[in-house]
């Protein structure tokens, strides 16, 4: 089981930018391919971009291509997302995930992962 920390939420204006952060206490945090999912209130949660272990191929929903941008920091055994352009609909809390798997491609099903983080909320508004 892989132990999530996220970070880096906040209040911003639409049109700002912002970047999380997920720290990962594992030793073998090379082997995890990682995820970003949110939830925004009263709806489920969905996929965002997801980052294989390599760090070689990285997937993303269709609502966040060309404006979010997921990486991984294997040193700092840490995980990513830059979000740039935000819009009031990307308001929602954010969670980072670990695939079960190890060495696995990168997935957008929910169920591929079995470590969560607790979230960390991000609010666009003007």
């Amino acid at each position: 089981q892989v132990q999530l920390v996220e970070s880096g939420g906040g209040l911003v204006q639409p049109g700002a930018s912002l970047r999380l952060s997920c720290a990962a206490s594992v030793h073998s945090f090379s082997y995890y391919t990682m995820a970003w999912f949110r939830q925004a209130p009263g709806k489920e949660r969905e996929f965002v971009a997801s980052i294989n272990w390599r760090g070689d191929s990285t997937t993303y929903a269709d609502s966040v291509k060309g404006r979010f941008t997921i990486s991984r920091e294997y040193a700092k055994k840490t995980l990513y997302l830059q979000m740039n352009s935000l819009k009031p609909n990307d308001t929602a809390v954010y969670f980072c995930a670990a695939k079960t798997i190890l060495r696995a491609s990168t997935s957008s099903s929910e169920s591929e992962y079995s470590s969560w983080g607790q979230g960390t909320q991000v609010t666009v508004s003007s």
